[in-house]
């Protein structure tokens, strides 16, 4: 009898690679909903675990402009540690600050780019605006984590990350100020799509 061992052996390569991606690479959907069940577009959704935490790195190449009085984009998700430049490329000067516990800062009036990137090392919600036009907000979410998204029209979006059970957690701008993003356990890895509905925020 003549054993055919190469064979034997790609198969069981095939078999193992199959394996590992089902373990490291999975999808979990979500949708978001207010506390009246419509879709709740750029709802913040992040996966929280000790892996997670360990995997996170800060980002690189991230800013938060401003134009015709408003900050771009308003909503800003960056893991721990990552630098955010401010640039103003408004026809007018800006002072732009932070008094939130994840950051407290201060960019004096100004124009054009700041010399130096304001560095987002904690974990939290910080809500920015400018001393000089009290209409202009923008928020940083600063998560510690590889594995987040902001959801679309639709308040929908699908989370990548390693199969495995993680804290859920969701925040959304109409939440009460200073109030915590939402959170539940959830595993991923052949999960059904997820339904979250946050008490207190409206679309």
């Amino acid at each position: 009898m003549r054993w055919n061992f190469p064979t034997c052996r790609i198969s069981l390569f095939a078999i193992l690679c199959l394996g590992l991606q089902a373990t490291f690479a999975a999808g979990l959907k979500v949708q978001v909903q207010d506390k009246n069940g419509k879709p709740l577009a750029n709802a913040v959704v992040f996966l929280e675990s000790g892996e997670a935490r360990a995997a996170a790195k800060p980002l690189k190449g991230i800013e938060v402009s401003q134009a015709a009085k408003q900050f771009s984009p308003a909503i800003t998700v960056v893991t721990t540690g990552t630098p955010v430049l401010f640039p103003n490329n408004d026809t007018v000067r800006h002072h732009v600050y932070s008094f939130s516990p994840a950051k407290t800062f201060d960019l004096k009036l100004y124009a054009g780019v700041p010399a130096n990137p304001v560095v987002f090392d904690k974990g939290g919600v910080a809500v920015i605006g400018c001393n000089i036009h009290d209409n202009m907000v923008a928020w940083v979410i600063v998560v510690d984590t590889p594995y987040f998204g902001k959801t679309d029209a639709q308040g929908q979006l699908t989370l990548e990350a390693p199969a495995g059970t993680y804290k859920l957690r969701t925040w959304h701008a109409t939440l009460p100020v200073g109030a915590p993003a939402a959170e539940q356990s959830q595993s991923v890895g052949g999960s059904a799509p997820v339904v979250i509905k946050l008490a207190g925020s409206t679309a």
